[in-house]
């Protein structure tokens, strides 16, 4: 007997009558505005078609692989040299043990909405569902645009470095793909330093900007080059790791010199650790966002350095990160404030790691407002380990506790498969779960007209406004 048949039924998720209304005439039919998450943009210009089940759902998700490694499954047939035959036969053998975590839940809703297959993959129907699976690939319609497009998908932002070429998303324009491909922002390399790569780090961004940089106003120079060139390409995010223990000392232009010019010197020391550039710096890239209005992302509170042997064997963003200590808020607020004393602060979106952060960051909400601006600083999305079921409605709560539920901007996939749209779908039955129950319960009205508009608001409408807002000025 199959005991995935019809595990994902229309109501699935969703255990009131009010929610399976607001899911099925409300938020199901919503466009999706995903303005994170880390698909390749090559693969859309070029309308990749890919070969098999593997490369479209395996190889490039760090999810999959910590649940594989867990299991006990080698590394080399995880993120090595195995062909893509045996690490999808790995995945199947991994999956059905994974009860309980949202891959189990996620590769459901996968199978079935971009397969329409109900059966739960494992070791016995890892081949029929391979070989059924790969024939679909073949076909036009399974295309990366096509796949896109069949989740309904109006804006995608992707996660670019600051030397990234951006003609992919030159040649989306141009292609006119119904799906509007946004590069943003990801400005970590710009603040990391090391002994070993800074050097040459700088002297490629002076060479692609054509600055010779020799001092910190040539690098602010070479950097504002580069920014302008990502706002010319559409762009309208900016995104920072900061991981855990970071921290943020106001600083001087003049202190910030003074060791901008020892690093790119030979006797820069190795363990000095240049938090005071870092926090000029980040200071400096605010106000250039502010200058742009452009809106800030800050990805807080990651765990990247733990096993050193899986960095070597699969790379810094190999799935073994793990959730670090809570925030440090005092550095959060010196950040934040100095950059609104000069009215330069940029609408910001706030992400943790650590779900002890909720009721902080969301509270946050209500700290830098500015007249009329809805949602000046946003509690972003439950974020990585939190974006599970229990995660999610945790986090609705403590935004609805501490700061004005109807404004948030709900969900993005933060993910690098374009089969993680499927995720919205997630959130949406989640949210319409919760508001339907909290409305059955006489804790919210139950008023059809304002839970569709809260419902709306935080599934499309809230960033879909702050977007084109935007773009208008962009326009202008």
């Amino acid at each position: 007997m199959n005991f995935m048949k019809n595990f994902i039924d229309d109501n699935w998720l969703i255990g009131n009558k009010t929610g399976v209304s607001l899911f099925h005439e409300v938020a199901s039919s919503l466009p999706i505005v995903d303005f994170h998450n880390h698909v390749n943009p090559h693969y859309l210009a070029e309308n990749r078609c890919f070969e098999n089940l593997a490369q479209i759902w395996v190889n490039e998700d760090p999810y999959k692989h910590r649940a594989m490694r867990i299991c006990g499954i080698a590394e080399e047939e995880i993120t090595g040299n195995a062909n893509d035959l045996q690490k999808f036969y790995n995945w199947a053998e991994t999956l059905p043990k994974t009860m309980g975590n949202p891959l189990f839940h996620w590769s459901a809703l996968e199978l079935k909405r971009v397969f329409g297959i109900d059966d739960l993959l494992n070791s016995s129907n890892a081949r029929e569902i391979w070989d059924s699976c790969n024939k679909k690939l073949q076909q036009n319609e399974f295309s990366s645009r096509s796949l896109v497009s069949s989740f309904g998908s109006e804006i995608l932002i992707t996660s670019d470095d600051i030397l990234d070429d951006l003609e992919s998303h030159h040649s989306l324009h141009l292609s006119q793909f119904e799906t509007q491909v946004l590069p943003s922002l990801r400005a970590d390399s710009l603040v990391t330093f090391s002994k070993t790569n800074s050097k040459n780090w700088i002297e490629k961004l002076g060479t692609d900007t054509r600055v010779s940089i020799n001092s910190l106003q040539d690098f602010l120079e070479a950097v504002k080059i580069r920014l302008d060139y990502f706002g010319e390409s559409g762009c309208l995010f900016a995104d920072h790791g900061l991981d855990a223990g970071f921290s943020y000392m106001p600083t001087s232009e003049e202190e910030a010199s003074k060791i901008f010019k020892q690093l790119i010197s030979e006797d820069y020391p190795i363990e000095m650790d240049p938090i005071r550039l870092k926090s000029f710096l980040l200071h400096f890239l605010g106000t250039e966002y502010g200058k742009r209005n452009w809106i800030m992302q800050l990805h807080i509170g990651a765990q990247r350095k733990t096993s050193s042997r899986l960095r070597k064997l699969a790379g810094a963003a190999g799935g073994f990160a793990s959730i670090g200590n809570a925030c440090d808020i005092n550095s959060l607020t010196l950040f934040l404030d100095g950059l609104e004393q000069m009215g330069a602060l940029p609408e910001t979106i706030l992400y943790t790691l650590n779900p002890t952060d909720n009721a902080a960051f969301a509270s946050l909400t209500g700290s830098y407002t500015e007249d009329g601006i809805i949602g000046k600083i946003q509690f972003g999305p439950a974020w990585w380990y939190n974006d599970h079921e229990a995660g999610i409605r945790n986090h609705l709560s403590d935004l609805s506790s501490y700061g004005v539920l109807n404004s948030f901007i709900g969900m993005t996939t933060d993910s690098r498969s374009i089969l993680s749209l499927s995720r919205h779908e997630y959130f949406r039955r989640i949210l319409c779960d919760q508001i339907g129950a909290w409305a059955e319960a006489g804790k919210i009205p139950n008023d059809t007209s304002i839970l569709t508009d809260l419902i709306s608001n935080i599934s499309y409408q809230n960033i879909k406004t702050k977007i084109q807002k935007r773009q208008g000025v962009c326009q202008k």
